[in-house]
């Protein structure tokens, strides 16, 4: 197995035009497990962690810029504030040692339906910014994943960077597993508020993380925006309702479709009141 490992991302570019067989790998998280249990096998390994631009992140015009080698661990201590949502998620994945290696881009690139920093991207509305010789292009999250570990990643494209714009107001995360920590999502949901308007996404209940427009429409109409009224039960209840019927979860080792339905309208019920209560603090 042939090893690259480009030190400017030009020469990074070019490695993965000339070889579109190389596998890109920052920390590995899902990469070695799959080539140590031979699941993979790839003609050469393209090691982007010389390329310090890739560490970098920063703001512009209310979105803020996520460069591709971006840790969970930075995430959680550098963009809690500008990205509530993500810190959270970010504070569930792996152990510290996974979560100092692991990356957002990686996340994306892997494309798993239980990635845990993709129901925060799709509540935002974040983008994926990919790159070539060829030139540059951004792609929503949405239509960049297109099924279980498949997305539109060009043979000759690398992740350069993740946009997702400034949190507008309270954002909520949370997920069920086999056990408190170290764990696979058995589902997760993300939430973000804004004045008027409610995100939000599915995680490990689909084929890809998904949105739930039903409930998103039913709690923007339902949410005191004006008066800032406590959140009634009922409009809670049936939000969750509405996000669990939004679902297509299946039985595997890890729970039950009716589980994770269950579990669904939990943490949508759960995280609308919590986000809520911050928004009229």
């Amino acid at each position: 197995m042939e090893f690259l490992q480009p030190h400017k991302w030009r020469e990074a570019l070019e490695a993965r035009a000339a070889d579109p067989a190389a596998l890109p790998i920052w920390g590995g998280t899902d990469v070695m497990v799959e080539l140590n249990f031979a699941r993979r096998r790839p003609e050469a390994l393209l090691d982007l962690t010389r390329v310090a631009q890739l560490t970098e992140w920063g703001t512009d015009d209310g979105w803020v810029r996520i460069g591709a080698g971006v840790t969970y661990a930075r995430a959680i201590t550098e963009l809690g504030a500008l990205l509530p949502g993500l810190a959270m998620a970010s504070r569930t994945v792996g152990s510290p040692q996974i979560r100092n290696r692991g990356t957002i881009a990686g996340n994306v690139a892997s494309s798993s339906p239980a990635g845990d920093a993709l129901p925060p991207l799709y509540a935002s509305g974040a983008e994926v910014e990919l790159a070539s010789v060829r030139g540059e292009r951004r792609v929503r999250v949405e239509d960049f994943i297109s099924g279980p570990k498949r997305n539109g990643l060009g043979d000759d494209e690398l992740i350069a960077a993740v946009w997702i714009p400034r949190a507008g107001g309270p954002q909520q995360f949370a997920k069920v597993g086999t056990r408190n920590a170290m764990v696979i999502a058995v589902c997760s949901f993300a939430l973000a508020l804004e004045e008027g308007r409610v995100r939000t996404c599915i995680g490990s209940a689909a084929p890809t993380p998904r949105r739930a427009p039903d409930a998103e429409a039913f709690a923007a109409g339902a949410l005191d925006w004006a008066g800032g009224s406590p959140l009634g039960a009922e409009v809670a209840g049936r939000f969750g309702e509405l996000v669990a019927a939004a679902a297509s979860p299946i039985d595997d080792v890890r729970g039950s479709a009716a589980y994770r339905r269950r579990a669904l309208s939990v943490l949508a019920r759960r995280t609308l009141q919590w986000a809520w209560a911050e928004r009229c603090g």
